[in-house]
Order: structure tokens, then sequence, then C-alpha cells
């Protein structure tokens, strides 16, 4: 007998499969983002999930970002954009996906979480990150993350108190700018 793929109100697979996808990213010594192995090929990927029943697409990426790398941050409320990939199932079955991409800014990682012993999480300069992935669109997604958020601070309203941005963390005020936001667990 099969497992059902429904998981804590995640819903099954159709054709194609919707994912949601968040991109943790950094100001560190440059603008770095945080890709993970997947489970099962080992390969660098993002966080990504299932659509969530009662969640919004943000909030199950950011819900994702924390139960597969740790950590937390500010989401986009809208996707940077979508990239598709072919999933291999537990039977073994192959499925198209479409994912959609939410950027994360990370204002916390965890020492522990959820999938740390199933997956190897790791922090690369943005070049880096879109040589590392093999999905042709989001190395491209990588690749425009640092023109993407030039735009967004260009067009960020001079008042921070605009209610577009909300912290994560109380002791947290970093945010970046021009993106509307919206606090992951």
């Amino acid at each position: 007998m099969k497992k059902p793929l429904r998981k804590e109100g995640r819903t099954p697979p159709q054709q194609p499969g919707q994912q949601y996808a968040a991109l943790p990213y950094r100001q560190a010594e440059g603008l770095e983002v945080l890709l993970l192995t997947s489970r099962d090929t080992r390969r660098w990927v993002i966080p990504k999930g299932w659509p969530m029943k009662g969640k919004r697409p943000h909030a199950a990426a950011a819900r994702e970002a924390l139960e597969e790398a740790g950590v937390t941050g500010h989401i986009g409320k809208r996707p940077m954009g979508v990239y598709s990939y072919v999933k291999r199932l537990k039977n073994g079955a192959p499925l198209e996906c479409v994912v959609d991409v939410f950027p994360l800014q990370v204002v916390g990682q965890r020492t522990h979480w959820r999938e740390q012993s199933e997956r190897t999480a790791r922090w690369f300069p943005v070049e880096e990150a879109a040589e590392a992935v093999q999905e042709p669109e989001l190395q491209s997604l990588i690749g425009e993350l640092p023109a993407l958020l030039a735009t967004r601070r260009k067009k960020a309203p001079k008042d921070a108190a605009s209610g577009d941005q909300v912290s994560t963390n109380a002791r947290s005020s970093t945010k970046s700018p021009g993106l509307e936001t919206e606090p992951s667990s």
C-alpha cells in the first residue's frame, strides 16, 4: 500500500505540481544565498514544498525555509519568479513541477531544525549559488537577485512605518527596503 503524500495539511501534487520556494539571502561580505542539498540526490536546491492548507503561498515558502534550512526572516509577499523541474516521487514516478519563488531576507538561523540531519545547508556568493543549482530558470532567478533588490530599494518608501514590512524578530530591525514582506516563523 502506498503512503499518502498528504502531510500536515500539504496538498498532494496534480499535473503539473505546484510548489512554493523561498530564496534565502543575506548581506555578509557581499550578497549571499543559502542553498541546501536535496534529501535523495544531494544536489543543491532552495527550500520548497507543496501548498499547505490554510497558508498563503509566501507563508508556505517561509515554513519550508524554516523546516528545511532553519532560517527565519522577511519573506516577500509576491513571487520574484518561477522555475520548473522534474521531481521524482517516492514511487519513482516523474512529476513536472512549477515553483513560485519568494525572496526571503534572512534575519536568523536556528542551531537546530527539523531536517538538519537530512540536508546540508551552505551560504554561497550569488554567482556561485547560481552555478551550483542545476535548473537553468533557477540559475537565472538567483543571478537576478542583486538587480531585483537594487530596484526594490529605489522604489522603497522613505517612511519605514509604511506598513509594508514586518519584522520577524522584535530584536531585529534590519529590513530590505522596498520588499513588501511578512514575518516568517
